[in-house]
């Protein structure tokens, strides 16, 4: 067993365990965006939408770039939203379950 697998895993799915991280995600999903037209998108104050956007770069999905007193930010890692592809499936399918038990 590789511990610093299994830590970096934990990172990983820690940093997407947060409804407004999960938000940021969708928003940069079309390409590199300011902080200032992410901010005003997010839910919370400026300082909130920031420490996210920390915490996404740190397990390194999000990279960013500084321009002037801008500072941009992107998907560095894409296969992200595989990720979430399979999380939605099994949403979706833990639900039905549900469903069905309740039903019995």
């Amino acid at each position: 067993m590789d511990v610093r697998k299994i830590e970096k895993e934990a990172e990983i799915l820690a940093a997407l365990a947060q409804p407004t991280r999960l938000r940021i995600l969708y928003f940069l999903r079309d390409g590199e965006q300011c902080v200032c037209r992410i901010t005003p998108a997010m839910p919370g104050d400026a300082s909130v939408t920031s420490r996210h956007l920390t915490k996404l770069k740190e397990a390194g999905i999000l990279d960013s770039r500084k321009e002037g007193v801008s500072v941009y930010y992107w998907i560095a890692e894409p296969k992200v939203f595989v990720l979430l592809e399979i999380a939605d499936e099994m949403g979706y399918s833990i639900s039905r379950k549900v469903v069905e038990e309740e039903m019995w």
